[in-house]
């Protein structure tokens, strides 16, 4: 009976290393001992170990001291280079969203080389000219564009390089894409504030989901309103200029004339700062006003009192661009639409009209 053998640190660390540098998640050279270290939660002696044993092995070639260790690469390596996809965000914070986060590193981890571009769609304006101009600049096999307007999908629908639609308006057109459905929870959304005794319901969207015409989520809503006998109009999806001051001014005015009962507001980090922005005014949620966010965020499981929210599972999506990105890489045209339900979870920040004006 052959005995269990164990693999000590260092070892899984080389495995690691090995697997790693032959499916392309370094090229050129190999970081240095910390930051392998800090990325790996290894002791620095362990990996130094580790990249000794990748030097003996001839995989890794020592440049001289303090210097990057070059990877040396195999003939079939030298042959295929892995594929690069390049991620194009609505906006630079979204860098931080948690599923774009993992989205980066799930790709990695399959072996393509992933970088964030250096500016986003609404640095360029949301400007069909302009990205293209941008996007021309770029060396990549594979893009991957999230929360885009219909024009800019339908541009990147028409490239040579295959791109993938994470959110955004791509369900009518010719690509691969990903989004929740959200139309069903926004008119359980809205029916559930009517029940509530709400009639002054606003919708906080950027301008893509209402220019140049409204989309498909800011017609439900107004169409929910009308179906319980609600008069609609500007006031319940305001125009505002895209930025913190434009938003702001637009929340102020809001409350200055017929303060709404209630704000639904796509987006994490708008939501914070509405909220914010409210409770240095003295209107606080539920107490004053019922607030909503269009997206859920492990944040808001730490907030008090809890946010009331619209929650789906990112997982899904970011398997699905993977699963697009090997497809493609093995020259399949794969345009497959990915969708998934979302649920309204009512947290603290949602209280009946007749309990806020008993107070």
């Amino acid at each position: 009976m052959n005995r269990l053998r164990v693999s000590s640190i260092t070892e899984q660390v080389v495995t690691h290393l090995r697997d790693g540098i032959r499916r392309g998640r370094w090229e050129g050279t190999m970081p240095g001992r910390i930051a392998l270290a800090e990325e790996l939660g290894a002791s620095r002696k362990t990996v130094a170990l580790a990249l000794t044993r990748l030097e003996q092995e001839g995989i890794l070639e020592p440049q001289g001291l303090g210097r990057a260790r070059r990877i040396v690469p195999t003939e079939v390596e030298a042959k295929a280079k892995p594929m690069r996809v390049s991620i194009l965000l609505y906006e630079s914070i979204d860098a931080r969203l948690h599923y774009v986060v993992d989205l980066k590193h799930q790709l990695q981890e399959a072996g393509y080389v992933v970088s964030i571009a250096s500016k986003s769609l609404i640095e360029l304006g949301m400007n069909v000219s302009s990205i293209a101009r941008f996007v021309g600049k770029f060396e990549t096999d594979l893009w991957v564009i999230t929360s885009a307007s219909r024009d800019v999908i339908r541009w990147f629908a028409e490239q040579p390089i295959p791109a993938f639609a994470f959110g955004g308006r791509h369900r009518t057109l010719s690509i691969a894409g990903a989004a929740p459905n959200k139309l069903p929870t926004y008119r359980a959304v809205v029916s559930r504030l009517v029940d509530l005794g709400h009639h002054r319901i606003v919708l906080i969207v950027r301008e893509q989901h209402r220019l140049p015409s409204l989309g498909p989520i800011a017609r439900i809503f107004l169409e929910t309103l009308e179906d319980h006998d609600i008069l609609v109009g500007l006031y319940n999806i305001p125009n505002w200029e895209d930025s913190p001051e434009g938003l702001l001014r637009c929340i102020d005015s809001l409350f200055a004339t017929t303060p709404p009962t209630a704000l639904i507001i796509d987006e994490v980090h708008l939501f914070h700062a509405v909220r914010i922005h409210l409770a240095h005014s003295g209107i606080l949620a539920p107490q004053d006003v019922s607030l909503i966010c269009t997206d859920s965020d492990p944040s808001f499981e730490w907030c008090r009192p809890t946010i009331a929210c619209m929650r789906w599972d990112s997982r899904p999506f970011v398997q699905s661009v993977v699963r697009w990105a090997e497809k493609v890489s093995r020259g399949q045209d794969n345009r497959r639409k990915t969708n998934s339900k979302v649920e309204f979870v009512e947290g603290g920040t949602v209280d009946p009209v007749s309990k806020m004006t008993a107070r």
